[in-house]
This record gives structure tokens, C-alpha cells and sequence, in this order.
């Protein structure tokens, strides 16, 4: 069968909701979210942009990953190995492919980092001029039965394939990574104090050099801090002036005496919950986890789940990645995204 039987007539439009964000600047996005679903501002995808792609694709002979794409791709297994995600229920590692070929500009050596890969950042995506997107949760993470412009996770994918745009997904590898995001978590909690860390559940078969890899992680100090301080620690590094707190004695859980804290990116209950530490850090728990927590003697504070995970893809991945793909292409930039942010926030009434 030829390549041109296999070209679809494809038209897409009509997305149901807004493109309110590329009327905006590419600073602007850490302000507000795109408006509400509205169907009168809306995409069209045109067959052209599909006959386009399969057109390169004939041209070049090559449907493996590209280049650029297979070292981002690397750069980040070398750093966070598939191996040490949680395979059993996770779903990591390169979801969208894309083509890359001789003609493709400069600027396809762009990465866009993102916490949590939603239509708005898939916008600024292309208005930066990514090629890859390293995106922390996956994109795709339970199987689909169709891909269509009624969904917005569907049309988000639609959206960069069409702009030949790739996405990676780690997500339990920098979990578990001993040098990722629950390790900048423990950083974040230890402050300046004296401490010594482990994971809270270790990985079970790690691969060499990955020895210490694990979910969780359990920071005890040498000498006791008091509540307040960890909680102030943990507050300035996801930048939020006020955190929420479930206290054994909600008077005086400032003074309390800590000397160990658990902490787990994102829902980190299960995880965590027992390794008998006096605090537990993590982004978000049930209300009957933290009533159990609390009647047990644990204070648990809670940022929000993305809040607790986002501070470590700026802070060090946005810069290690960046470093690592400019000894090869030093054209390559790496930005963090501006339109992702957690969906909660406290407001005062």
C-alpha cells in the first residue's frame, strides 16, 4: 500500500475550549489559566499541516526517533532510568514521538519542561519553539480507545503531533532517583541542619549505580528542630506563604520537637506512612489518612500535589538537562514552563 493511501483527510477544529493564551505574551502565563471552554475561540488544523508531516516522513526514509528527540530522551534515562519507575502502574518514558528532518530549523533544539502537560502548555510549547516536551506526569497514563477533539488530554496530543512536537514522561524515575525530586524534597525539609537520608521504601532491584534509589525519603537529624522550623523550610521551597498543616496539638505544634521527617512528592501517604517519623511532607493526603496520622502523634503538612514536585524540575532539572544537551547541541535551550501551575491555590474569602 502506498504512503498516499495511508494520508487521512483530516480536519480538525472546533476544540472545546479556549486559545485564549496565545493572545497573551509567553511571560504572562504564570498569571492565569486559559478562560473557560469556549468554542468560538478555537484552532483549526487543517489537512496541509497532516499531508506536510507524512510528506517528511516519505522524504527522509526514517521513522526511528530523531536525533535531538533521542538525546533528550537519553540525557534524561541516563540521569532517571526507566528501570527504577514504578512499571506495575506507571506509565513513563517517551509517549509522542515525532519526525525530524535536515530542514528542521534551529530552534527544534528547544525543550520545554513541564510539571503537568495541559492544552495551555502544549500552546506555549509551540510559541517557544519546542521540539520535546519533558513533561513529570504522563500525558498518557491509562490506555485510549480513541484519540478525538472532544477530550482535552486527546486534543492536547492531537495538537503537538500535529506541530511534531515529542513529550517524555518520567515521572517514578525522577521519584525515585537518588538524586531527584524526593532527595530535593529532604533538601528542602533539612534546611541547614545536619542530617543524614535514606529512602523510605527502596527500590528492588535497582541498576548499578543506582543503589540508593527508592520512593520517599526519610530525613533524621542530629540534632532535633522544632516543627515550625521544618514547616518554614519546606513553605520557602515550593513558594507558598501559608501550607496546610494537620497537628496532634494544634496550639503548640510550632514548638514541637522533630527529629526525623518523611517526605514524598506528590500523594506520598501510602509511602510513607510507615516509617515512624514525627512529620510527614508531602502534597496532598485524605482527610481519613491525616485523622489516623494526627491520632498517632504525626503532624502532616500538605503544599498541594504538584507544588510538591514542581520546585525540583526548575531549580535542577530545567538547568542539568540544559547543561547535558549543550555539550552536544549548543544551540539547545531548555525553559521551564510558564503556564503550568497547580490547579489550587488559597485565597482568603
Amino acid at each position: 500500500m502506498s504512503l498516499k493511501l495511508l494520508r487521512p483527510k483530516l480536519r480538525i477544529s472546533h476544540l472545546p475550549w479556549t486559545t485564549s493564551a496565545l493572545s497573551r505574551s509567553p511571560h504572562s502565563f504564570s498569571s492565569t489559566y486559559p478562560r473557560p471552554l469556549d468554542r468560538s475561540r478555537l484552532f483549526t488544523t487543517t489537512a496541509a499541516r497532516t499531508n506536510q508531516t507524512l510528506s517528511k516522513m516519505a522524504a527522509s526514509n526514517n521513522y526511528s526517533s530523531p536525533g535531538f528527540t533521542k538525546l533528550v530522551v537519553d540525557t534524561m534515562r541516563k540521569h532517571f532510568p526507566e528501570e527504577i519507575a514504578e512499571r506495575s502502574w506507571d506509565n513513563v518514558g517517551l509517549l509522542l514521538g515525532n519526525i525530524e528532518t535536515s530542514s528542521s530549523p534551529e530552534k527544534a533544539s528547544v525543550v520545554l519542561v513541564t510539571n503537568d502537560l495541559t492544552y495551555a502548555v502544549a500552546q506555549e510549547a509551540i510559541e517557544k519553539g519546542a521540539s520535546v516536551i519533558v513533561s513529570y506526569h504522563p500525558i498518557i497514563f491509562s490506555g485510549l480507545k480513541s484519540i478525538t477533539t472532544n477530550d482535552s488530554q486527546q486534543a492536547t496530543l492531537i495538537l503537538l503531533a500535529s506541530h511534531g512536537i515529542a513529550v517524555y514522561c518520567p515521572h517514578t524515575a525522577l521519584d525515585a532517583a537518588p538524586k531527584g525530586i524526593n532527595s530535593w524534597l529532604a533538601d528542602s525539609v533539612a534546611g541547614d541542619a545536619k542530617s543524614t537520608r535514606g529512602p523510605a521504601r527502596p527500590s528492588a532491584s535497582p541498576p548499578p549505580g543506582f543503589e540508593e534509589a527508592g520512593a520517599g525519603g526519610v530525613v533524621r537529624f542530629e540534632s532535633p528542630q522544632t516543627a515550625g522550623q521544618v514547616v518554614a523550610n519546606i513553605a520557602k521551597a515550593v513558594g507558598m506563604s501559608h501550607v496546610m498543616v494537620a497537628a496532634p496539638n494544634p496550639k503548640t505544634w510550632k514548638e514541637s520537637s522533630v527529629s526525623s521527617v518523611a517526605v514524598c512528592a506528590g500523594s506520598g501517604w501510602d509511602v510513607v506512612k510507615d516509617t515512624g517519623a514525627d512529620v510527614v511532607v508531602t502534597g496532598e493526603v485524605s482527610h481519613h489518612a491525616a485523622l489516623k496520622a494526627v491520632q498517632t502523634g504525626v503532624l502532616v503538612v500538605t503544599v498541594f500535589h504538584s507544588n510538591s514536585e514542581r520546585g525540583f524540575l526548575r531549580e535542577r532539572l530545567v538547568p542539568l538537562l540544559e547543561g547535558e544537551l549543550k555539550s552536544t547541541v549548543p544551540a539547545a535551550k531548555v525553559y521551564m514552563s510558564e503556564a503550568d501551575r497547580d490547579p489550587f491555590e488559597i485565597v482568603a474569602a
